[in-house]
């Protein structure tokens, strides 16, 4: 976890902002969106600001991360066909908890501060 000054100007906030809220593209097209969002607009700002990528760096991981907690255990139930049926409620635990991650990173990049997800893969450092 880096420590910025608060002084960091608004359009790097912006992007480190959207780099986290282009996660919730996969409301729109799930699966695709919300590992492709993020992966655009840091692939494309990456290099302003070390921000922006370590911003854009722990969305992907956070994304990556929710991808495989949620398809964990729908594979799980798939297999043993015990719990067929627990499937949509499992994706839509994981899809409130992604959207209040999202939120919750959105604040404190508005505020200029870092944050890091706890208990996620670190895949992209």
């Amino acid at each position: 976890m880096s420590v910025y000054p608060s002084d960091i100007d608004q359009p790097t906030r912006n992007f480190a902002l959207l780099c986290h809220a282009a996660g919730l593209t996969g409301c729109f097209l799930p699966w695709i969106g919300h590992l492709g969002g993020p992966l655009t607009v840091w692939l494309c700002t990456r290099n302003k600001d070390p921000f922006i990528d370590e911003h854009g760096r722990e969305a992907l991981n956070f994304q990556i991360s929710m991808l495989v907690y949620s398809l964990f255990p729908c594979l799980l139930f798939a297999l043993t066909n015990t719990g067929l049926f627990l499937i949509p409620f499992v994706l839509a635990l994981f899809y409130v908890l992604n959207v209040v991650g999202i939120l919750a990173a959105s604040s404190y990049v508005r505020a200029g501060k870092s944050f890091v997800f706890p208990y996620i893969f670190r895949l992209l450092r």
